[in-house]
């Protein structure tokens, strides 16, 4: 008893000893840094066709949003002055006010100019067939955006799971390594993160392209609906 005593005594005052080294080489041990170059090369082969969307999403990101941007400008007295051309009969000069400013909305009334002495009908229905092409301009290559959105994750996923296959498949083979697997994992999940944030731009992107177009289709009704009032105003004198 008096030796099991004195062993618990010296393990007593040994284990904090030993525990308080090995928390001071802990502390003492710089981490490791990695650059995100370096990281992202770790992702593998499938990093390069997310890079391909990444490259795609900023371009025809910013390619419609200019687009959609010129597209916004609106002359605010542009109706007004078309307005008064058309009321004093001078359609020529509408029509040239309209290729002058050159935006969806001239152009939608501009084709309303072309069959003003038409019946009020047929007015209307060039009107929305020509709101549908303007819109369509705006819209076009946003299903680019779309598709990026949800192509970009699943490449992601399919980089992870094949890199996961390709990582137990060496441990298999090559013996187990905790340090190999840990550091096999978190190189694998590099292509999740970059899909899942390239998605994520992506919907947000279309998200607010989508917006943009909105409200500039607001306009083009508005400009629509207070053109046909025109009509209808010079039809009925």
């Amino acid at each position: 008893m008096q030796i099991l005593s004195v062993l618990f005594l010296q393990a007593a005052t040994v284990l904090p000893d030993t525990a308080a080294k090995v928390v001071t080489q802990a502390a003492t041990v710089p981490a490791e840094k990695i650059s995100l170059f370096h990281l992202l090369m770790e992702g593998g082969v499938l990093m390069i066709p997310l890079l391909l969307c990444s490259l795609v999403l900023v371009y025809v990101f910013f390619e419609r949003l200019s687009i959609i941007r010129k597209a916004s400008v609106i002359d605010d007295k542009f109706m007004a002055r078309i307005r008064e051309q058309v009321v004093n009969k001078n359609i020529e000069a509408a029509k040239a006010s309209c290729r002058t400013s050159n935006t969806p909305v001239a152009r939608i009334i501009e084709k309303g100019l072309e069959r003003v002495d038409k019946p009020y009908d047929i007015v209307e229905k060039t009107l929305e067939n020509n709101g549908k092409l303007e819109v369509y301009k705006l819209e076009r290559n946003l299903s680019v955006i779309n598709a990026i959105a949800g192509i970009a994750p699943v490449l992601g996923f399919l980089g992870t799971i094949a890199g996961m296959i390709i990582l137990f498949f060496n441990v298999q083979h090559q013996g187990f390594s905790l340090e190999t697997i840990a550091g096999g994992i978190y190189t694998k999940m590099v292509t999740s993160a970059s899909g899942l944030i390239i998605g994520l731009f992506a919907y947000l992107g279309s998200a607010y392209l989508n917006a943009q177009i909105n409200k500039s289709v607001n306009r083009m009704e508005a400009a629509s609906v207070e053109f046909l009032d025109i009509v209808m105003e010079t039809k009925g004198e």
